[in-house]
């Protein structure tokens, strides 16, 4: 016996015969003696077509009133949810933003808001939790919120995923369950390759890297709430009994500051279409076979910049190769860098967050000698000389995201 929290997807809930399937599903789970609580997304389609009719009746609808209407596909969900399991003699409990056990309290970002944990932890406690221990099965909407003072919220998409998270954490449940039209999380997309292969286990942190770089599914703010020590398992109704990817909470930071390196050379290659994959390949190469270590690498039509590990012993291999070869007109170098790296949740939750830790560097009189944005950190390259100086304008600047001094 366990505690989960379930979040049935749209792709799930397309039709009559599919929440009735799922809604057995659920029974299962109750039956086998489990406390179970149910967040459901809108059914399929139905969260796109109200969007697409607001935007054909006023192109221009304030953001609050959007909030409003996008809500309903979820609000109707979880109600012919609710019935389903009803007819299955679950013991089945609507949970939306009129009723006295809502749980999810936002920020004020209207079409893309954040949970306020703790105070949605106060609500889970004053209301869900006791449904539960009684033995009911809450039916969650997804997707939805409310501000402090009462007004509706979405958060974004995926957002049902970070409803069940932030459940499941407050509730100190022992999995999040998201059911969904896929067997797990794949190596990569199976629709593009057959050798795709489902993962069996994964960290937060893991995950949070594949969907900042555009792997669909699991939302990466949904990964902000999973306690440390939570998990998600993902899969289909099909699969979930035998397999799926099981994800394990690590720590997320919300924004971190840290000096990455201290001895990089900055080298500039300089020619005609650079870019060329030819020519990369064979900069990696020549830094390879030099014993050279790459830390980072911008490409121009007619120049290729390399950040390289040490003290630049390689920079006049990397010449001989690019100029007697005819792959570029000159090579020259600069040392004595380092790299600060900039790394945490908050990069894809507050915007500007580049142009706040360069700022200051500009108006104090720290050169930059490269802003490069790679997976979910920023690296900023200043002299090593600048580089304490540095540190400390960042850090103050984006001291208001980040979790603790480094």
């Amino acid at each position: 016996m366990g505690k989960y929290v379930v979040k049935l997807g749209g792709s799930v809930l397309a039709d009559e015969m599919s929440i009735e399937r799922a809604a057995s599903w659920i029974k299962g789970l109750v039956e086998k003696g489990n406390k179970v609580v149910v967040v459901v997304s809108a059914l399929k389609g139905v969260t796109d077509e109200l969007l697409r009719s607001s935007q054909r009746l006023h192109p221009d609808a304030p953001p609050e009133m959007l909030d409003e209407i996008l809500a309903m596909g979820e609000r109707t969900s979880a109600r012919l949810f609710t019935l389903a399991l009803r007819r299955q003699g679950v013991d089945s409990v609507l949970v939306d933003p009129d009723s006295p056990h809502w749980p999810i309290i936002t920020n004020n970002q209207h079409l893309d808001a954040s949970p306020l944990l703790e105070t949605c932890r106060q609500k889970v406690s004053e209301g869900l939790a006791k449904l539960v221990e009684e033995g009911r099965v809450p039916v969650v909407c997804g997707f939805v919120g409310l501000t402090v003072d009462g007004k509706i919220t979405t958060m974004g998409r995926g957002g049902s995923d970070t409803t069940a998270v932030v459940l499941a954490n407050c509730l100190d449940a022992d999995e999040v369950i998201l059911v969904k039209d896929v067997s797990g999380v794949y190596s990569t997309d199976p629709r593009k390759d057959a050798e795709a292969e489902v993962l069996e286990v994964l960290t937060a942190d893991e995950v949070f890297r594949l969907s900042k770089g555009g792997s669909k599914v699991i939302h990466s703010k949904a990964l902000l709430y999973l306690h440390p020590r939570g998990k998600i398992r993902i899969g289909s109704l099909d699969t979930l009994e035998n397999s799926g990817t099981l994800i394990l909470g690590s720590e997320i930071p919300r924004l971190n500051v840290v000096v990455d390196d201290t001895n990089i050379t900055m080298v500039t290659i300089i020619g005609e279409s650079m870019g060329e994959p030819s020519k990369i390949a064979a900069a990696v190469k020549s830094v390879e076979g030099a014993g050279g270590k790459l830390a980072a690498a911008s490409v121009e039509e007619e120049s290729l910049i390399l950040y390289l590990r040490g003290d630049g012993e390689i920079v006049e291999k990397l010449h001989d190769y690019f100029v007697q070869n005819k792959l570029g007109k000159a090579v020259s170098h600069f040392p004595n860098l380092s790299v600060i790296k900039i790394y945490g949740a908050m990069l894809e939750l507050v915007p500007g967050v580049v142009f706040k830790a360069v700022q200051p560097l500009a108006t104090q009189g720290v050169n930059l000698f490269g802003v490069l944005t790679i997976s979910s950190s920023v690296r900023i390259f200043v002299s090593t000389k600048d580089v304490e100086k540095a540190v400390n304008l960042i850090k103050k600047n984006l001291a208001e995201y980040m979790t603790q001094e480094t």
